[in-house]
Formats: C-alpha cells, structure tokens, sequence
C-alpha cells in the first residue's frame, strides 16, 4: 500500500480565475501502469483519470484509484457528460461523478465540449457542435445545472474534430471564450487538438490561443497524434511534435502556467518513457512562471 504524504503545494504562476492550485506535471493513470505506480512510487506531481472507469465499479480499479488518490493528487477527466446533447442530463451519473470527486477530493471535474449520443445511446465518440447562438444559449444553461448539482466549477475541454456544421456562425475560439465567461465556468485547453483542428479545418492556432480568457484556464493536455497528410487522428500516441510545443509557448505566455498533464493512450509505452515526455514541459513552465513572477514584481514596483 502506497503511504500516505503531503501533498505537493501549488506552484506561483498568474492566478486562475477560481483559484485551483497548479499542480505542476501530470500524466494519466493507465491499467497498463498500475503495478509500476503502486510499487514505485514515482515523482509525479498529479494523476489524470478517465472518470467513467471508476464510477459504476468495484474491485481493484477503484481499490488502485484509492491508493493512488492517498499519495498523490488526482483530477477527473470524464468523455459522457454530453453537455452539448439535447437529451435530458443523466443526474444518476451525476450523482455518481460528484461521490467520486468528493472521495478522492479532486482539485477540479473535467469533460469535453461535445455531445456524446442521442436518446440515451452513447456511442462513445465526441461529437462536434455547431457553433450557434441557439446551441450556446443551451450548452450555458447545462453548464449552470451541471455546476450547480455539483457544487463546483465545471473545466471543459476544447475538442478536436474532422467536420464543421455549415450553420455555424462563430468560430470554435469565440464559442468557447463565450461560453467560459457567460456559464462562468472553467477551461481545460488542449493544446494538441486545437493544432489538430487547426490543420484539420485551415485556421491559425495561435488566433485561437489568443482569444481564449486565460484566467479561466486551469489545466493543459499535451499529445502525440497521427498525421495522415490530409488530416489528422487525435490518436494519443507519440510524441509531442514541435509545432505543437509552439502553441503550449504561446498558452504560458497568455496564463504563465497552469498544471499540464500529457496524454499517452495508444501504444502505450513504459511509464518511465510517458513520463519523460511529460517532463518536457518543465522547461516551457519554468520560464512562463519566472515571466508571471518578474511581471508581478515589476507591477508592484
């Protein structure tokens, strides 16, 4: 059993808008590292999960999260909400998501901006919006019942995506600042999606780094993917490619850091080799918190 100890205190960078720590590096928590976590003990700052693998079960899964949750901090990451869905929401899974965050006492709950299915048929993909007035009206009054219910902020995450609806009327960037600031809820940027979507559709991803209200930006994800020449997978897999650091670049220089978790969920390699890939960014933090840090001193000079 990993032994308890204290927490890793938060790190100095410009303040969120909610005030949740910056945890510093992170990684997601894969069965296929279960046994190394456990017995090894390694120095990672944070834990990323996947929520639906630990709520509706028992057993070792939840046993391991327990372990894990006493050691270190841990923040969920669910892929079912369906905020953007017409279907009613599911309070039973709510309920559920909120016991869980309450248990192992996560710093913040995450999902994607997406929808996820339609007359309670998940069909475990996310699903794109079209970017409308109509549909922000409706994904902000969700967003306000779903933090309500659970008593907290809500982080959505920008998604990547393959297809755009003819009827939107605003670009994605605009749609997610608007919705931050008019359902006040929090932000988790993905950094690789918005490259990916950026290639996928033709745009400039630093246009959409710069139009994002930062303070409402409580956590990054970095990933590989998979180029296929005319588009490009969200795949998770490999590295973090250069163009893809330039955007986290231009993120810190807006937000002078936040807790960055690395993705890494096909071909899955050893967790000394994800974990690696993660501490890349140490170097991107470190020079965004000593610029948050020299700006903070200048001010009050």
């Amino acid at each position: 059993m990993i032994a308890p100890v204290r927490k890793a205190m938060p790190r100095t960078s410009k303040s969120n808008r909610f005030g949740f720590p910056d945890l510093g590096i992170g990684v997601g928590l894969r069965t296929v590292h279960y046994g190394h976590v456990l017995e090894a003990q390694p120095p990672v700052d944070w834990f990323e999960i996947i929520t639906e693998n630990f709520i509706g079960t028992h057993g070792r899964p939840v046993w391991v999260l327990e372990q894990v949750a006493e050691r270190y901090p841990v923040v969920m990451h669910g892929v079912s909400l369906s905020i953007g869905s017409t279907d009613p929401l599911d309070f039973e899974y709510l309920k559920q998501l909120k016991e869980l965050a309450l248990r192992i006492r996560a710093p913040w709950v995450s999902d994607h901006l997406c929808w996820t299915g339609v007359a309670r048929r998940n069909i475990h993909d996310l699903l794109p919006l079209p970017y409308t007035e109509e549909c922000l009206r409706h994904v902000v009054r969700r967003v306000r019942t779903v933090q309500d219910f659970l008593e907290r902020p809500l982080a959505l995450e920008n998604p990547s995506s393959y297809v755009e609806f003819k009827s939107s009327s605003m670009p994605e960037w605009e749609f997610m600042a608007r919705l931050a600031e008019e359902a006040d809820c929090a932000l988790l940027f993905d950094v690789n999606n918005v490259y990916v979507s950026s290639f996928n559709h033709g745009y400039d991803p630093l246009e959409y780094v710069d139009a994002i209200p930062h303070e409402r930006v409580v956590q990054y994800h970095l990933a590989g993917h998979t180029n296929h020449g005319t588009h490009i997978i969200d795949s998770h897999s490999g590295r973090v490619i250069d163009e893809v650091w330039r955007v986290y670049e231009r993120s810190l220089e807006h937000s002078g850091g936040r807790s960055t978790l690395l993705e890494w969920d096909e071909d899955i390699p050893s967790f000394e080799e994800v974990h690696e890939e993660a501490l890349r960014a140490r170097a991107w933090l470190e020079r965004a918190r000593r610029g948050a840090r020299k700006a903070a001193h200048a001010r009050r000079a």
